[in-house]
């Protein structure tokens, strides 16, 4: 295992003094990529377990049932089936997707072991949620939160959290604005899987049911520009906190363009 599982650049994110976002600054390499999570919201949590791996905090990294119900439906149809666990993507992502084979299927499987032995359960399902993709230039939940949604990713409503989960599956095929139908059956089908569970009851499920999918990016908030981009230059690819009144900030803001248009 490689002592810095993930060398990528991050974005620059800017945040009040109450973590509230103020703005942030895209990652060197073009893509929207947070930095690493410290915790995930429990919404997510469920939903992702429930899509990928029901028995995440049982196995040892990887799932020997899976393993063998892949193998065998690889083999007998043309169907393809991976059967990787949480954990494995997580080595997966790391190794930045090499070449899908049987080969590369063990060397998955042993340095899982070790990342399960080395990090808690917790912390495997943060590297998850910090370094998959959701479609186009966007990685990592709390970004896809953001661009999908605009909002921070532990204020995700079920329905909301059930869209996502189902985004990293195949990011390239289900981007939110396309193929719209093929993601509101995977997310209704997870859905109904978190009510047969009875993780959420009948009502929230309903209204889950109805609500919109995520369409196209929103833009981050840029609610203190100058600030913003002097941090970029200071820290680059930090989240940083500021001692920034969000308030204060926005009324400040409301003023100053007010006081432009009139002006003008």
């Amino acid at each position: 295992m490689p002592s810095e599982l993930f060398k990528v650049p991050t974005a620059t994110v800017v945040e009040s003094r109450k973590g509230i976002m103020l703005g942030a600054r895209i990652a060197d390499d073009g893509q929207w990529r947070f930095p690493k999570m410290d915790s995930i919201p429990m919404r997510f949590e469920q939903s992702i377990l429930l899509f990928e791996d029901e028995h995440f905090y049982k196995h040892p990294g990887f799932n020997p049932i899976s393993i063998s119900k892949a193998l065998w439906q690889n083999i007998t149809t043309d169907k393809r089936r991976g059967g990787s666990t949480l954990t494995q993507q997580v080595i997966r992502l790391s190794r930045k997707n090499k070449q899908r084979n049987y080969a590369e299927k063990l060397i998955e499987i042993i340095q899982a072991t070790r990342l399960e032995v080395g990090y808690s359960k917790k912390d495997i399902l943060n590297f998850y949620a910090s370094y998959a993709p959701f479609g186009g230039n966007v990685v990592g939940l709390e970004t896809a939160s953001w661009r999908y949604f605009g909002i921070p990713s532990e204020h995700l409503s079920w329905g909301q959290a059930a869209a996502l989960a189902v985004l990293p599956n195949a990011p390239s095929l289900i981007f939110p604005g396309k193929n719209e139908v093929l993601l509101k059956q995977k997310r209704d089908r997870l859905l109904l899987k978190l009510f047969q569970k009875k993780i959420i009851d009948q009502t929230t499920y309903e209204l889950a049911l109805d609500e919109k999918l995520p369409g196209k990016p929103f833009p981050l908030p840029e609610n203190a520009p100058h600030l913003t981009e002097k941090i970029r230059k200071e820290h680059k690819g930090e989240r940083i906190m500021t001692t920034i009144d969000y308030t204060l900030q926005k009324k400040t803001n409301q003023i100053s363009k007010t006081h432009y248009n009139r002006l003008s």
